[in-house]
Parts: structure tokens; sequence; C-alpha cells
């Protein structure tokens, strides 16, 4: 699992797995607001201003900016704990002063200095963090308090040492350098910010204490119920908050060498304008190092540009007061009811049409029948939802089921069954590997084996990330079906990237390619997508070339065939373009032909909602989601075909009375066993003709 995914799960660790989807595009939503409103400010001030991204313009607002976007990264560590801290400015001017009283009154040295500093602004974040943390007191009150007595001790100072300070030089080139100096090619203020910035969003997206910190801001009953010392977080945060508030001013101070009765007064209004329109919402829980930079730079620029436009200092700070205004309403208004404009636009259907249904009359290959109506029940009522059934050299059945179970059919009458693991999540499609372990895909959890021992261990849960992709689709959220190739790869296949085992029938709604195609290579662990943009692909068989496999696409009814291997490498073929139902898993037979399950048939009414996805969407948004209009899986059927597509039997249960759901079938000793992820049995039907002698394990990895 990936570090961004650990961090997701955890933040969201009360939320089930099918909602995951939707908090990803609105994190996408979120990070996008801020980045569009910078452009816009940009585009607006940079066209009405001359040389506005000239050397010298943006050197000078360089400056400015590493000292300001201290006191906003100072101001978001604050806020994605659930607090606020109004004394940022009184903190700032205090770290001005003092260092500036030490080096040029006290004569310390600088080092000395700058530790000092950032005590004294550390002090005063330890005590708003006693008092907000520890005490419990109003965020918002204490900090304005705090902001009154840490700047009547700033008057105080400035009354005693400004004269001093005025009088006096500091002799030290270090000092200047920390205002002044350039590293890498930009103010040493700037290198500095973008240092703090990044260990701030390190600490706060790949350690646990950020992770505390924002499941603090999140809920903090919830934080405490799970046992995150939440008084001693908030604390931190007011500590780390007046340290960098002090390190602003010291920059500060180096850049200017003075002190002034005015330094620092507004700059908590202006922080806050910055640290909202970052997207760094108020409520807590949400925001980041790279939010409070992006707001830094708006408003860093929106300030800097009144100020040369000729805009008096009372119309600047009326326009900051309604951006902020502005803001925090968006921020309320947005947290309160995104989820009601992004539930409207999060199934998203596409114009999927389909070729006319094949017919099922008597002239047609897929003609109905009553084949299945003599299958043989196993394990009736013993077993819920078996989505696939495989079967050893032992003639031994082996099922998952849906509490996460696989079980163990006994030969040879199959009247008892044993647990034989139990893997945690929805086992679906299984194979044998080479070594006799059992190899299965785990709705939710990814590619797992099941050794001889029944030890279960995990092969891989994450792929390569697309480049391009909104939501983050490293993590495998439905492996569906799995075969292994001659040299050992296995490829499986993930039905879609957007839904989870609890509503995968959502995904028929959009009828878009959310599936892929993953192979996991056991000799390099290593996991890597190699066929993206499928319709729920599903069954996956190797042909007996051992350079390609067969994949079904349940809602695009058709099956196909790629060259993973060999002179047509990463080629595509259709095999079967149009069937009359759902295709599911397909497996090997003994004559060298092909078992697929359909499990559904096409109806009229699905097959015209397919050419109207605004009727999909509009059914999405207005109607319960038990009453949409979903495909008809409650009857299938078994299909035999070659590696032509020629479709050679077709095996029907009408009305579904015997055996109501196909999802899977195998082949075994003349045998064809049948599994259904609806049903409650395991079916078995004796196959005239069939090689009585054929077993099936070792044609699960490319040999017959």
């Amino acid at each position: 699992m990936s570090v961004s995914d650990t961090l997701m799960r955890w933040r969201y660790r009360a939320v089930p797995d099918h909602l995951l989807g939707e908090i990803l595009t609105k994190r996408w939503i979120d990070n996008a607001i801020p980045i569009l409103i910078l452009m816009t400010v940009v585009t607006v001030f940079g066209s009405a201003i001359p040389d506005f991204f000239g050397a010298s313009s943006l050197a000078n607002l360089l400056r400015q900016w590493g000292e300001f976007s201290l006191l906003v990264l100072a101001l978001m560590i604050v806020m994605v704990a659930g607090g606020i801290d109004l004394s940022v400015g009184s903190t700032f001017a205090l770290g001005n002063i003092v260092a500036l009283t030490l080096l040029s009154v006290a004569e310390w040295s600088m080092p000395a200095t700058i530790a000092a500093t950032i005590a004294c602004g550390a002090a005063v974040g330890l005590v708003n963090g006693v008092l907000v943390g520890y005490l419990r007191l109003r965020a918002f009150l204490t900090t304005l308090v705090t902001l009154i007595i840490v700047r009547a001790i700033v008057d105080i100072l400035l009354l005693k040492y400004s004269v001093a300070i005025a009088g006096g030089f500091i002799e030290s080139d270090a000092w200047y350098y920390l205002g002044e100096g350039f590293l890498l090619g930009m103010p040493f203020s700037v290198f500095m910010t973008v240092v703090i910035a990044a260990i701030l969003h390190l600490l706060l997206s790949r350690t646990r204490i950020g992770w505390h910190v924002l499941a603090t801001g999140g809920s903090r009953r919830s934080a405490h119920n799970v046992g995150i010392p939440v008084r001693r977080v908030v604390c931190m945060t007011y500590v780390i908050s007046g340290a960098l508030c002090a390190l602003s001013g010291l920059l500060f101070a180096s850049r200017l060498g003075g002190a002034g009765a005015d330094t620092g007064i507004g700059l908590e209004i202006t922080a806050l304008t910055a640290a909202v329109l970052g997207g760094n919402s108020l409520g807590g829980g949400r925001g980041s190092a790279i939010k409070a930079l992006i707001g830094s730079i708006t408003v860093m620029i929106m300030v800097n540009s009144m100020v040369r436009l000729g805009v008096t200092s009372g119309a600047n700070s009326l326009l900051l007061g309604l951006v902020l205004l502005a803001a925090v309403a968006i921020d309320v208004r947005w947290l309160k009811n995104r989820h009601k404009l992004l539930s409207n636009v999060y199934v998203s259907p596409t114009f999927a049409p389909l070729p006319p249904a094949p017919t099922t009359e008597a002239d047609s290959p897929y003609a109905l029948n009553d084949k299945l109506r003599p299958v043989d029940l196993i394990g009736l009522g013993a077993i819920d939802g078996p989505e696939d059934v495989i079967l050893d050299e032992d003639d031994h059945i082996y099922a998952g089921n849906r509490t996460g179970d696989i079980v163990r059919f006994l030969a040879p009458d199959y009247k008892e069954q044993e647990l034989y693991a139990h893997i945690g999540g929805r086992p679906l499609g299984m194979a044998f590997a080479p070594d006799g372990a059992l190899l299965v895909c785990v709705g939710g959890m990814g590619l797992y084996r099941v050794t001889k021992q029944r030890v279960v261990e995990k092969l891989t849960d994450e792929t390569n990330r697309s480049l391009f992709t909104i939501i983050d689709d490293s993590r495998l959220r439905l492996a569906d079906d799995l075969d292994v190739a001659p040299d050992g790869r296995i490829f499986f296949s993930e039905a879609t990237v957007r839904y989870d085992m609890h509503e995968w029938p959502v995904d028929s709604l959009e009828a878009r390619g959310n599936g892929r195609i993953i192979c996991y290579d056991p000799k390099t662990n290593s996991t890597q997508t190699i066929l993206k943009n499928l319709v729920f692909p599903n069954g996956i068989c190797m042909t007996h070339d051992g350079q390609s496999f067969l994949f079904a696409e349940t809602w695009a009814c058709r099956v196909s065939r790629y060259y993973f291997d060999g002179p047509r490498k990463g080629r595509v073929e259709p095999v079967i373009p149009n069937l009359p139902g759902y295709p599911d898993n397909i497996n090997r037979a003994s004559d060298g032909t092909f078992w697929l399950a359909l499990v559904g048939m096409r109806t009229p009414s699905v097959d015209l909602s397919m050419r109207m996805p605004g009727f999909r969407k509009r059914m999405a948004r207005r109607i319960a989601p038990d009453e949409w209009l979903y495909p008809n899986i409650n009857t299938g059927c078994v299909v035999r075909f070659d590696e032509t597509g020629q479709i050679l039997d077709v095996m029907w249960d009408l009305g579904g009375e015997n055996h109501p759901m196909i999802t899977s079938m195998r082949e075994h000793k003349g045998h064809l066993y049948i599994g259904g992820i609806s049903n409650n049995r395991i079916g078995r039907l004796k196959l005239e003709g069939a090689d009585t002698g054929w077993t099936g394990p070792e044609s699960y990895w490319g040999r017959t």
C-alpha cells in the first residue's frame, strides 16, 4: 500500500471503502479551487500593472513573501488541528524587537540571538497551547487576549530600546545575509520558507505526528477515543506556530534593521486571509503546507499590486476584509454542502451503445434450453456466495464465501466441509500456482496466495498510479479474476478503479473504461498495469499458445484476446464481439476449448439506457439507489467456444429454477462445477463425452 493511500485510509478510517473514491474527488476539487484563484489574480494584476513580471519587481516580492509565508504556515498548522491563532502578528513583532535588542543592545552572538528569538516565540505559543489545549479555553478569545498582551510587551520594549536600536550598528555579514542574501539563486528567506514548508508537508502527510494533528482537527472527540493525546497535540501546534512567527520577525529585522510601533499590526488578518484563501479549512482537519504557500502568494500579489496601483491603505484593508469574508463564507458553505454537489456528479455515465443483442431463438447458437436443469447441488444452504470454484488433484472443491473465508468441500461426496483459510475480504477468482499454492483475487484487498500449509500471504495490493488520473488509482479496489502464465507471471483483472465490492453494479451505470488488467511478477515482486480503459474486465484465461490470454468485459458484452508476449505483443483482438448477456469468468475445457459464464442477460431497457447517458445521470441524481435501472444478473448460462469465437454449446436453466445465477464454472474429471456470487450452492453437471481423466490444475497455469 502506498504512503499516500495509507494516509488517506488513516484520515478516513471510519469511512466505508465505497465512499473513498468520492472523498478523493472532493480532495481534488478542494485543491483545484485555490490554484484557479491564484491564476486569476496573476492574470488580472499582471495585465493591469506594467513590468509586473520584471526581475526587480519579483525579487522584492519574493523577499516579502518569504517572511509572510512563514506566518501563513504558522497559522495553517494551528488551523488543521482545529484551532485559530490571532497572535501571529504580535508574535512576529516580538521576534523582530527581541532579535534587534539582543544583537545591537545586549551584543549577543548571532546563534544565541536566533535561538533566543525563536524561544520567545515558542514561549508565546506555549502559553496559548496550555490555555487552549490543556485548560480548554476558547481559541479565538484566548489568542485575542494574547495578541493584546504581546503587543503591549512589544510597545514596552520599543519605548525602552528603540533609540539604542536605531543608533546601533550590527557588524555581522552573516546577520544581513539572512535578510538580503541569496542561496541557490533565491533570497535566503525564500529558501528557508521552502525548506520549512517541505518539512511541514512531510510531517503532516507522512508521519504519525502529522496524522494525529489532522485527526485532531477532524474530530477531537474521535481522536481522543482512538488514543490520540489531543491536548498535547493542540499545545504542540501553538508552540510551532509561535516559533515560526518569531523566525519570520527575525528575518524581517535582518532585512530592514529597524523596529516600529506599527510592525506586525494587521498581519493576523492578512495571514488568516491567505490561509483560508489557499484552501485550509477553518473547521480543522483539512489543510496543507502547499495550500498555505498558494494562499500566501495570492494575498502577497494582491497587497503589493494594490500599493503599486496607488490604492490607499484603507481601501487595501477593505479589500482584504471582503476577500476574507468571502473566503470564510465559501469555506463554511462548501464544507457543509459539497457532498450534495459531488453526489450529483460522482456517477458519471457515458455514451456506450451496444450492438443489437444476438437472438436466443431456436436457430441461434444461443438457443434456449434446459441443459442446466439436472445440475446436482453441493453444499446447499451451507455456503454463501461462491463466486468462483476450483478443484485440486484430490478432487476437493474450494470456494470463497461472503464472510471472507475459503471453504473446502471434501471429496468424494462433498457432504463434509471445512474452513480452509480465512482471508478477511471477499474471495473472487482463484487459480493454482505451479507450487500448489492457491492464488486468490480478494475484493478490496488485492492479490493473495494460500500455501499448502494454509498460510495466507499478500502478494500485492497496489499497482502503478496512472499519470493523469484524478483519483489515486494505485490501490487495488476490485481484483476480480486471474490466471497464471507459463513463466509464472500472474495476470488478473481489476473490474473498476472507482467502485468497491459493496457497489460494483453501480459501475454499470457509467459503462466507462474504469477497469484494467494487471500483471504481478513473483520473480521481481513487481506489479504493473498492462491494459487500461476496459469496461468492467472480468474473466481471465490463458490461451494454449502461452503468449496471450482471453478476457471478458462484462458491461461491454464481449470477449477479447490480449497478446502479452510474442510477435503480436501488446495487441488486442476481438474474439466474441457481441454476447446476449454479461460475461464473467472464463476457464479452459478438456478438449482445448473454453467455458464462459454469463452472469445475466441483456434487456432492451438497459441496452437503450446505454445510449442515454443523460437519462442514467438523472436517474442517479433523482431516485433512490435501490430503484435504479441495473443489468439483469438473476439468470445466466454457460457458453463453450473456441479460440476463433465460434459458439460450440450453450447451457441454460430457464427461469433459474435449479441454479439461478452463474459467475464461474470449472471442468474436472468429466463434470462441470458451477459457482454464483449470489447463490447458496455449488452446481455439478455431468458432461457427456468429456475427458474423465482431465483434472485441470496443471491447465490453470498454461499446460494442457
